[in-house]
């Protein structure tokens, strides 16, 4: 078994045009002074981090770990979310994902998929760089828009789908096996990878690939209804990464699972901040423990109604409590009776 290691935080959500959010060193001092241990740092910053130097440049890693350390804080992952939604993009998404990429790529789906497929692969090369050693990200998606199935389930435009979302990371997961480091899909809803099933088809495809593996956030699980707890005995030995993030799903007669097209506040499905929700975590923490999962636990924050600064605040120390040390021995060792060779025949009635 392993401790648990944490809190962390994902800074997606926190980074901001004014101070501390501003730079890597004011969120550095900001995330210490609350307790964080880490960062899990996304890379569509450039003045926060800039990954195509970090592949670049050993200085440059040395640099941010040095300005982390000063302040007692490790990197625990790179994010390319962003990054990796764009390697696979159905054409009814092109508009809405148009902004995640530099402006000359965004009204060019091929231009913006190599974009994208370069930086997760530069991703690989600046965690090898800074010591990591699994990286997060998202699948995109080919499929999605035929999640219901109407018109009637249609096998082969699935087969297709996956086959060439495999087709488009293969190369990828290639890249992160020469750098040593896992790639951590987050199950998502709006991604191809977005339950087990899913995961499970895909990772057929790359033919179970030892770089393929799992962010487990139990948020978007339980907003659809699938037991999370299961999830870890199913797939633990992929689970590489670990978001926390708390959700609640009220059962209502309005709407469900799909979310009605209405703003978070009055889904049935809504995202809180951890401990508000009703995800389990005492017993996700032990799972994770049970099954020697060695990661980081990292704060992701969303809540729609919580303040985020207070949910940061309350986020590391609800990580910090849940953590468990593990045990150096077995807390019935004071009763060992030995392992004679002799005494254990005599016990059995053998001499």
């Amino acid at each position: 078994m392993n401790t648990l290691k944490g809190p962390g935080i994902f800074l997606a959500q926190f980074i901001d045009s004014t101070p501390p959010f501003n730079s890597l060193e004011g969120l550095a001092v900001w995330a210490a002074n609350l307790g964080f241990k880490a960062l899990q740092i996304p890379c569509n910053h450039k003045h926060i981090f800039d990954v195509e130097k970090a592949a670049a440049s050993q200085q440059y890693c040395d640099d941010v770990k040095g300005i982390l350390a000063e302040h007692g804080l490790q990197i625990s992952e790179l994010s390319t979310h962003l990054e990796g939604q764009l390697v696979a993009v159905h054409p009814a998404y092109n508009q809405p994902f148009g902004g995640f990429a530099p402006k000359e790529f965004a009204n060019d789906p091929q231009a913006r998929q190599e974009w994208a497929t370069g930086i997760v692969k530069k991703a690989a090369q600046a965690s090898a760089r800074l010591g990591l050693n699994a990286h997060a990200t998202f699948s995109g998606a080919l499929a999605w828009p035929y999640l219901y199935p109407w018109p009637p389930h249609n096998a082969a435009l699935f087969d297709e789908s996956f086959k060439e979302l495999a087709r488009r990371w293969l190369p990828i997961l290639n890249t992160y096996e020469e750098y040593g480091v896992d790639v951590c899909y987050e199950i998502h809803p709006s991604e191809d990878l977005h339950d087990g099933a899913s995961f499970e088809r895909f990772l057929d495809e790359v033919d179970h690939h030892p770089r393929c593996n799992i962010l487990f956030d139990p948020s978007h699980l339980h907003l659809q209804q699938i037991d999370y707890l299961e999830y870890i005995d199913i797939y633990h030995e992929r689970i590489k990464a670990f978001h926390v993030k708390d959700a609640e799903y009220n059962k209502n007669g309005r709407s469900g699972v799909y979310g009605g097209y209405q703003p978070w506040l009055q889904r049935a499905g809504r995202f809180r901040s951890p401990g508000d929700g009703q995800i389990d975590f005492k017993s996700i923490f032990s799972k994770l423990t049970q099954y020697g999962y060695s990661g980081w636990a990292v704060l992701e924050w969303e809540c729609c109604l919580k303040n985020s600064e207070d949910g940061a605040r309350e986020g590391s120390k609800f990580i910090q409590e849940h953590i468990i040390n593990v045990s150096s021995r077995a807390f019935d060792d004071f009763a060992e009776t030995g392992n004679d060779v002799n005494e254990i025949k005599k016990m059995l009635g053998l001499i």
